[in-house]
């Protein structure tokens, strides 16, 4: 999709209003005992899938789920939140009652639709897995984020979890003793499947439910991703909004005649180069509310866990899915949204 002079001017503007987060609080158990065996031999029994739980047939079910564009979001084994969001939106698709509580016959539904491939595969490192150049960290302060020329990936780590849509401590769970920075080296990740091929008609933001929902063709629920959308300090806008464009790669500006939340003195505007670690990650699709977005994020794990500042945040790859699909004029309505203070 181009975009115009003067609207990617514009949305420089709102690329720069959209800011990082606000912790809500949200503890989670860690993987425990998930051997690429143990996980492609775990078998659905009605209420195996608990909240919270780290298990093979919790790791199976995020894999499902993400294969058939219900996100869980950065797949880290643990049957939470977004995962039981993910579950009810999988539900609601398929006629059911959105309960989050998976029937024997909608889990035979679900592998149905997410084909009959093993849950993990094998991957060979590429050498683009490994060339970098990787940061060494990230700066904290915007200012010193301004001056490196793009904000790329930590470690092919980093990179290779991203890539296959999953949190880096359960990338090296599942493959102790490996080297994820040498080209050649073989090793096991999931297999999420592929892009969403359904055209995006509407799009639903529901902040209640810290959930993004995707619509096609007859009003049908074609996808969900877990989001980060507003705070009472922060609110995402009420009401519609339309899809105005979509930036691959974008920079990061700052404004301090605007902002103020960096405390940043001076009043001079600061560019942040592009990257999957810069404040709005790898996209933003642009909407004609001024100001305002959907776009990617730096750290994965704290999609639909920490509030925005009005933007909606989703991880890179929902969010790239998303861009692929979507276009101009396309509906957004913001649902349950924060009153402001």
């Amino acid at each position: 999709m181009r975009i115009p002079t003067k609207l990617a001017a514009s949305m420089t503007a709102a690329i720069a209003m959209c800011l990082t987060g606000i912790p809500q609080g949200q503890a989670k158990t860690r993987s425990k005992a998930l051997t690429p065996e143990a996980v492609e031999k775990a078998a659905f029994k009605p209420g195996a899938l608990r909240r919270g739980q780290s298990t093979p047939l919790a790791l199976k079910a995020l894999v499902l789920l993400d294969r058939v564009h219900m996100s869980p979001g950065a797949i880290d084994g643990v049957f939470g939140a977004s995962a039981l969001q993910a579950a009810k939106s999988f539900q609601t698709a398929n006629g059911g009652q959105p309960t989050g509580k998976l029937s024997k016959a909608e889990w035979d539904r679900l592998s149905e639709a997410a084909g009959p491939d093993p849950v993990l595969m094998q991957y060979e490192i590429q050498k683009d897995d490994v060339k970098g150049p990787f940061l060494e960290s990230i700066p904290d302060t915007y200012p010193e984020q301004a001056k490196l020329k793009r904000l790329g990936y930590t470690s092919p780590l980093e990179g290779l979890a991203e890539k296959f849509h999953m949190d880096q401590k359960l990338l090296q769970a599942l493959n102790p003793g490996k080297a994820f920075d040498k080209a050649g080296e073989t090793i096991a990740v999931l297999d999420v499947g592929d892009e969403l091929k359904d055209r995006v008609e509407r799009i639903e933001v529901d902040n209640r439910e810290s959930v993004l929902r995707v619509y096609g063709k007859d009003d049908r629920l074609v996808a969900s991703y877990p989001a980060s959308v507003g705070s009472k300090d922060n609110p995402s806008p009420s009401g519609s909004a339309k899809v105005r464009a979509v930036a691959e790669n974008p920079a990061y500006y700052y404004n301090p005649k605007k902002l103020s939340f960096a405390k940043i003195e001076g009043e001079e505007q600061i560019k942040i180069a592009p990257g999957p670690n810069n404040p709005v990650g790898s996209v933003w699709i642009d909407l004609d509310k001024d100001t305002y977005g959907i776009h990617g994020a730096k750290e994965p794990m704290d999609v639909g866990k920490k509030a925005s500042h009005g933007c909606v945040r989703l991880t890179n790859w929902d969010a790239m899915e998303l861009a692929h699909r979507v276009r101009k004029g396309v509906p957004v309505e913001f649902l349950n949204t924060v009153a402001a203070r």
